[in-house]
């Protein structure tokens, strides 16, 4: 396993996204920086959803328990916005978790591009 110095993890609204924040941990340089990124689009509506929102809570305390800082971004571009946030904060490693969804694939083949292969990309699996 590389070890990274930057090390972005991209989570949804779902606790069980605690074993990315975990498994990206373990890819950071002891001096190194983990950040955690939840991305919703604008027309989504988290706040009234009182799981969803327990759920980003949940995740923004374990974020803190490894020492990660945990940001919140609405955009209506998810990819576009973590190539972004990857890029302005020299990130050297995106972790993401995986998905047979076929509107995830697409999403992950758009970061790619856009990431041009500067920053590594890993996904870990369930």
């Amino acid at each position: 396993m590389n070890i990274y110095q930057n090390v972005l993890v991209c989570v949804t609204k779902q606790k069980t996204c605690e074993r990315l924040i975990k498994e990206a941990s373990k890819r950071k340089d002891v001096n190194g920086n983990l950040r955690v990124l939840h991305v919703a689009k604008n027309t989504w509506n988290i706040l009234d959803n009182d799981r969803q929102s327990e759920a980003l809570e949940y995740l923004f305390k374990i974020s803190k328990e490894y020492n990660a800082d945990m940001t919140m971004l609405r955009a209506d571009n998810i990819s576009e916005t973590i190539a972004d946030f990857a890029i302005k904060n020299e990130i050297d490693l995106v972790v993401l978790g995986q998905s047979s969804n076929e509107q995830y694939n697409k999403f992950y083949a758009e970061l790619c591009s856009l990431l041009a292969n500067k920053i590594k990309i890993e996904i870990i699996s369930h």
